[in-house]
């Protein structure tokens, strides 16, 4: 686990208290990792996520599937 020494200020530190008495986490490290996994989930772009380039580097290990021309395949499709 990493220690860090942060300057926050009072809107914050508002904020934090919030977070961590509706989440019932046990101090202001918690609500900040509690941030942090919310921001992840749902601002952080997909390809940025560790699950996303773990997925990306599983696909490139495939072996790939030809498929021909997009001609062929539009027939194959029948598109």
């Amino acid at each position: 686990m990493v220690q860090a020494v942060i300057n926050i200020d009072e809107k914050t530190n508002r904020v934090l208290n919030i977070i961590k008495a509706q989440y019932g986490l046990k101090d202001k490290s918690a609500a900040i990792i509690h941030m942090a996994a919310e921001y992840e989930k749902e601002i952080m772009e997909p390809e940025l996520r560790p699950e996303f380039v773990e997925k990306a580097q599983e696909i490139m290990e495939q072996e790939p599937i030809d498929v021909g021309t997009v001609e062929n395949w539009k027939k194959t499709l029948d598109c």
